[in-house]
């Protein structure tokens, strides 16, 4: 029974991000659910070679003693799990759509962006059952983390979506490897300030750049969907000026910050509270110190919304005027 409890804790959260995306982009759901499971395939897959990986490193040389530090952590992102894991997410979208052309006649069209959606919610489901199984995550953390793969493999998604009337041939060809790459980097980067927390500062510090980046990747993975979707994709740097475009870009870092670090805060109140009792939460000085971080967090999440929604509507004005 606690197994099956586990895999639904697993399964059911990226199943339903996929659900939300289903309804945005049209495309069948069965073919959305099959690249699911090619994920999470690949995530078993991604798993192996991390394995391997790590075994043939430990013969060359101290592998685990030089990924104890954060030079030694990033090292590890950079040439083992993040090339590993955005390779197998990659390979599973090309070869199941390649597929789906060469037996089912499937034209090529801009749904590979969606494919890509699905297979890194797929290759999530399986890193969730993975943790969790181990108990080295909460479920509160694995939800959270929900949408992370697809944020990092949006940029090849997209160039994938671009090139696939084009067979992947020529002028795309060298856009995915460039895509990739920056999913490679995006990937390691995220873990990497997800993992400074554990170090003294300053060096902890960088964890504090980890929601503001996960927040401006949301908004990456966002407008990259629109146009793959062939929508209109307001750009919130809208001035005419150079100095006006460096104060706009000034104000989304600004919000980028407020924002995430809101989530931030957030993310660590609950964090905090999961595993107190419920009678716990009615003590007064923890009422009181739930009620003040709240709303710190919160007046700060709203300023960012704030600065977001002014940019969007100058932007809009300019668009329409134009």
């Amino acid at each position: 029974m606690a197994d099956a409890i586990t895999v639904l804790w697993a399964v059911v959260p990226p199943l339903l991000l996929l659900a939300y995306y289903y309804r945005r982009g049209g495309t069948p759901l069965p073919r959305l659910f099959l690249f699911f499971v090619v994920g999470a395939m690949c995530g078993f897959i991604s798993l192996n070679l991390e394995w391997g990986f790590e075994y043939l490193a430990n013969l060359v040389t101290s592998w685990h003693k030089i990924t104890r530090s954060l030079t030694g952590v990033a090292l590890r992102q950079l040439l083992e799990v993040a090339p590993i894991e955005e390779g197998c997410k990659f390979f599973g979208v090309v070869f199941t759509t390649w597929y789906f052309q060469r037996w089912h006649h499937l034209r090529p069209n801009r749904s590979s962006f969606l494919y890509t959606i699905a297979v890194a919610l797929g290759f999530t489901a399986q890193e969730n059952w993975v943790y969790l199984s181990h108990d080295t995550a909460s479920i509160f953390d694995r939800i959270i983390g929900t949408p992370v793969h697809a944020l990092f493999s949006a940029p090849w998604g997209y160039a994938l979506a671009l090139s696939a009337s084009s067979s992947f041939q020529k002028p795309y060809g060298h856009i995915v490897v460039l895509a990739w790459l920056n999913a490679v980097f995006c990937h390691a980067l995220v873990n990497i300030l997800s993992s400074a927390w554990r170090y003294p500062a300053p060096l902890g510090l960088l964890s504090y750049g980890f929601f503001p980046f996960l927040l401006w990747m949301f908004w990456r993975l966002e407008k990259l969907f629109q146009k793959a979707q062939n929508n209109r994709s307001i750009n919130l740097i809208s001035g005419y000026s150079l100095l006006h475009r460096l104060w706009q870009r000034g104000l989304v870092v600004f919000a980028l910050i407020l924002g995430g670090n809101a989530i931030f805060g957030l993310f660590l109140l609950a964090r905090m509270l999961t595993p107190l009792h419920p009678s716990q939460l009615l003590y007064p000085a923890l009422m009181w110190f739930i009620i003040r971080h709240s709303l710190l967090n919160l007046i700060c999440g709203l300023l960012a919304w704030a600065i977001y929604l002014y940019l969007r509507n100058s932007a809009q004005r300019r668009y329409f005027s134009g």
